[in-house]
C-alpha cells in the first residue's frame, strides 16, 4: 500500500478523498457495489464487470491474498477497484501474492480508506459513471468531473465482443467418464467455472466466440446450445439476439445464464430495462417457482427482463407460452425465464457460483434433462 493521494469522482459532482490501491492514473467506468463478504479474486476476474469500477461493502478486502486457481477468467476486468481497509498482508494457506500486486501489474487503478457505507447509499440512489484519479491524473475536482462526463454510458453499450473469446476451445468431462451430451457455449464473457460444471456431469463443451452464427453454431450437431454471462446492455446486442432465434427456430436445446437469460427474453420478444442499481454480491434471495423453495444465489446483472410475472404468457415473438422460472425475493424482478411449448430456459443469476453458494447447481442437471427431452 502507498500513501499516493487519489480521488474518486461521481458524475453527480460529490468526490472522495482516499490512497491510491494498485495501479496509479485514472480509470473511467460505472460504479458499482458488491455485496459479497467473500469471493474478490472471482468478482475481479468476472468479465461481467468490464467498465465497471466496483465497490466492495465488505470493509476488509485481501486478507486471503490471490492464487492461480481462482481466476474466472484470463484477466481482472473491472475498470476500477474501491476498497474500504485492504489487508496489510494475505493470510491464507492458498495465497501466493498480496492482492494488490495483481492489480498493480494488471493496471487496475484503485482507491482504499473511503467510507464505503456512505458511497453505497448513495449508489443505491441510482448507479452513475465514475473515476479513480491518481498521480498524474489528479486534477481539479471540476475537470475530473468533466472526464468523468465524457465516459460512454453502460445504457447502449455493446461489450460483449470485447469479453469474448477469439478462438473456440473444448471441455472435455473427467477422465474415465462418459460423454453423454455435446454443447455449444457461446461466450459472451463466460466464467470459467461454467463449462467446468457442465463437464462435470458428462457434457463435453465446445466454447465459441461471440461472433459464431447460428449456421457456425449448428454445425457440429449439438445436444444443446448455451448463452453465458457477460458486460453490456442486452438492447445492443441485436446480433446475438438474432443468432439465438434461428436457435430457437431449429427447437435445440437452450440455457442462458445472466446475459443469456436477457437475450433469451429479447429473442422471445420482452423488453430490458436498466435496474436503479443492480444486483451484485452473492447472498440474494431467490424463490424458484417450481419447487418453491428459496435459494441464495450469486448476482452481477444492471438489466433485467420485463416479462409478466404471474401465469403465463404468450411470447411476443410467436414462440409460445412463457413463464417466470424465478424471481428476487428482494425486489420482484425476473430471475428466470421457462419456455412452455420449446426446449428453453435461463437464468439471471449464477448457479457456477465461485466461491459460492452452491444452492443452484441443479440448474446444470434441469439442463441435461431438457437435452434427453425431459421438462425442465
Amino acid at each position: 500500500m502507498t500513501d499516493t493521494t487519489a480521488l474518486l469522482v461521481l458524475e453527480d459532482g460529490r468526490s472522495f478523498e482516499g490512497k491510491a490501491y494498485g495501479a496509479t492514473g485514472q480509470t473511467l467506468g460505472e460504479i458499482v457495489f458488491n455485496t459479497g463478504m467473500t469471493g474478490y479474486q472471482e468478482t475481479l476476474t468476472d468479465p461481467s464487470y468490464h467498465r465497471q469500477i466496483v465497490v466492495m461493502t465488505a470493509p476488509h478486502i485481501g486478507n486471503t491474498g490471490v492464487n492461480d486457481e481462482d481466476d474466472e477468467s484470463r484477466k481482472i476486468w473491472v475498470a476500477g477497484y474501491v476498497v474500504r481497509d485492504p489487508a496489510r498482508r494475505p493470510s491464507n494457506w492458498r495465497s501466493q501474492r498480496g492482492l494488490e500486486d495483481d492489480l498493480r501489474d494488471q493496471g487496475i487503478v484503485g482507491i482504499s480508506g473511503l467510507d464505503t457505507r456512505q458511497l453505497t447509499r448513495i449508489l443505491r440512489e441510482g448507479v452513475m459513471r465514475a473515476g479513480i484519479f491518481s498521480g498524474d491524473a489528479l486534477a481539479p475536482v471540476a475537470e475530473l468531473v468533466e472526464r468523468v462526463k465524457g465516459a460512454e454510458a453502460m445504457a447502449g453499450a455493446h461489450l460483449a465482443d470485447d469479453a469474448s473469446t477469439d478462438e473456440p476451445y473444448v471441455v472435455e468431462p473427467p477422465a474415465g467418464g462418459d460423454t453423454i451430451a455435446n454443447v455449444v457455449a457461446v461466450d459472451l464473457g463466460i466464467k470459467a467455472m461454467t463449462p467446468q460444471m457442465m463437464a462435470e456431469r458428462g457434457i463435453r463443451v465446445t466454447v465459441v466466440p461471440s461472433t459464431y452464427t447460428a449456421q457456425q453454431i449448428l454445425a457440429s450437431q449439438p445436444d444443446g446450445v448455451f448463452y453465458s454471462n457477460g458486460p453490456g446492455d442486452p438492447a445492443a446486442a441485436e446480433r446475438s439476439v438474432a443468432t439465438l432465434r434461428e436457435i430457437l427456430d431449429q427447437k435445440i436445446p437452450f440455457f442462458g445464464i445472466c446475459f443469456g437469460n436477457q437475450l433469451l427474453g429479447r429473442a422471445l420478444g420482452y423488453g430490458t430495462y436498466k435496474l436503479q442499481f443492480g444486483h451484485r454480491g452473492i447472498n440474494q434471495p431467490v424463490m424458484d417457482r417450481t419447487t418453491g423453495k428459496v435459494e441464495v444465489t450469486a448476482h452481477n446483472h444492471g438489466f433485467a427482463v420485463d416479462a409478466p410475472l404471474d401465469g403465463e404468457s404468450d411470447s411476443p415473438a410467436g414462440y409460445g407460452r412463457v413463464k417466470v422460472s424465478h424471481v428476487c425475493l428482494n425486489d420482484d424482478v425476473v430471475e428466470g425465464l421457462e419456455c412452455i411449448d420449446l426446449p428453453a430456459f435461463s437464468v439471471q443469476y449464477h448457479p457456477e457460483a465461485a466461491a459460492g453458494p452452491h444452492d443452484a447447481a441443479y440448474l446444470f442437471d434441469r439442463f441435461v434433462s431438457v437435452m434427453k427431452g425431459e421438462r425442465a
